[in-house]
């Protein structure tokens, strides 16, 4: 039986790549206000 090449948790993605993860660093928020402005229509995981 061959495994998965990509098992990633729902969990591990939301706390690093996640809307509040975001928005806890100056960095985070430029990246979604550029999202934004970008017209996105996902900005981020929730």
């Amino acid at each position: 039986m061959v495994k998965r090449t990509l098992c990633g948790t729902k969990l591990k993605k939301a706390r690093t790549s996640g809307f509040r993860a975001r928005m806890k660093t100056e960095g985070g928020r430029k990246v979604l206000n550029s999202r934004r402005s970008k017209g996105r229509n996902t900005i981020s995981l929730k």
